[in-house]
């Protein structure tokens, strides 16, 4: 074991970058948990302005700005970065640079920086707290192996999210392709296709929660991109439940969350549960099926009028009046059942590849723990 301050020093790069395009690093530029930056953003020096720092291919990039979001980045080129982001210098020595960002986003590690934050809306990690926790150090050649293993199961979960969107995106260009054949009814409103478009609970809830033995609620973190995601739940209790009505949803109905998703739809497959901050679509199964008005809902052509009628300026909410008033056209319900045949068999590719994410995350946490407790 050693100190993080007798093996790293936080130090800026001095590397000479005049009169070229520079590499300029936000926060929100950077993916939690894996560090992968998804977006590159190049400035003339003339430009910069602003808290900055400058770094180079050698430093790792640590952000100290709310660390429980887990933003470490392992940089291949020299930039600029806000200065929430310190650019810690390994000692090559006795430190790989690869091992240090393994070992700042171990859970460990992540648990211990945010016990030591301090800031109660704007959360940092303090230099001299950094500095002073403790890092394992086995050999460099050890290092170079447990960070390999790192490196090929991030490479495979990688891998497996990008088959995820393929097949996304195969469910979507069905969609397009049945929608431009198909023959289409006359503009209705999506309040005419349906039984009820209704909003879920809206409020504070947290006396209600239970143990697992109560009602799952779904909550906007349960509704994604990729459809509904049913771990981390929350449950109330059957009296709450029961008193609201409105906010019970069944197998087939549809959940949009009011903020963040600006209109995603996803279709719930659960047992009879409660959601929190969502419009709920019950279709009329006999003029809509679920899975294909999920598919409209999601299409660009709808997508683009949801858009159109977001309300709030500092946090835009999907309105349920104006998800009831959208138009829409729809084919017959044979057309309808064909993609939802084609969804569904899409979907059991999409489990699995699922499951295979989530046993690979299972591995690398047990490798977290093994290496780093």
């Amino acid at each position: 074991m050693a100190r993080l301050g007798d093996v790293i020093k936080i130090k800026p790069s001095t590397v000479s970058l005049k009169g070229e395009r520079i590499w300029l690093l936000n926060l929100d530029m950077v993916e939690q948990q894996t560090g992968r930056v998804f977006e590159h953003n190049f400035v003339n020096v003339e430009d910069l302005d602003g808290s900055i720092v400058q770094f180079d291919e050698d430093a790792v990039l640590y952000s100290k700005l709310r660390p429980n979001l887990n933003k470490v980045v392992l940089p291949d080129m020299a930039g600029f970065a806000t200065s929430e982001m310190l650019p810690l210098m390994p000692d090559t020595a006795v430190l790989t640079r690869e091992y240090l960002a393994y070992f700042l986003r171990s859970d460990s590690f992540v648990t211990w920086a945010v016990s030591k934050t301090a800031g109660a809306k704007m959360p940092r990690l303090g230099s001299k707290e950094l500095l002073s926790k403790e890092i394992p150090l086995p050999t460099l050649g050890e290092q170079f192996s447990i960070a390999q293993q790192f490196v090929h199961v991030d490479t495979l979960i990688s891998l497996r999210k990008q088959q995820l969107a393929k097949l996304d995106e195969l469910v979507k260009a069905r969609f397009i392709e049945l929608m431009g054949s198909a023959e289409l009814s006359d503009e209705m409103t999506v309040e005419q296709i349906t039984e009820r478009v209704k909003v879920g609970f809206v409020g504070t809830c947290e006396k209600y929660y239970t143990d697992e033995t109560g009602i799952p609620m779904l909550r906007t973190g349960n509704i994604t991109d990729h459809g509904v995601d049913m771990r981390d739940l929350k449950y109330v209790t059957a009296d709450f439940h029961e008193k609201n009505k409105k906010s019970k949803i069944r197998k087939g109905d549809l959940l949009i969350a009011r903020h963040g998703s600006n209109g995603q739809a996803n279709v719930y497959s659960g047992s009879e549960a409660q959601c929190l901050n969502a419009v709920v679509i019950v279709p009329n199964q006999s003029v809509a099926r679920s899975v294909f008005l999920a598919g409209l809902i999601n299409s660009p052509k709808v997508k683009e009028q949801i858009g159109r009628t977001l309300v709030g300026s500092t946090q835009h909410v999907v309105n349920t009046k104006s998800i009831a008033n959208l138009v829409v056209r729809i084919p017959c319900l044979e057309v309808q059942e064909q993609y939802e045949a084609f969804v569904e068999q899409t979907d059991k590719s999409k489990f699995a590849v699922q499951q295979s994410i989530e046993k690979l995350e299972t591995l690398k946490k047990s490798l977290m723990q093994q290496y780093f407790g």
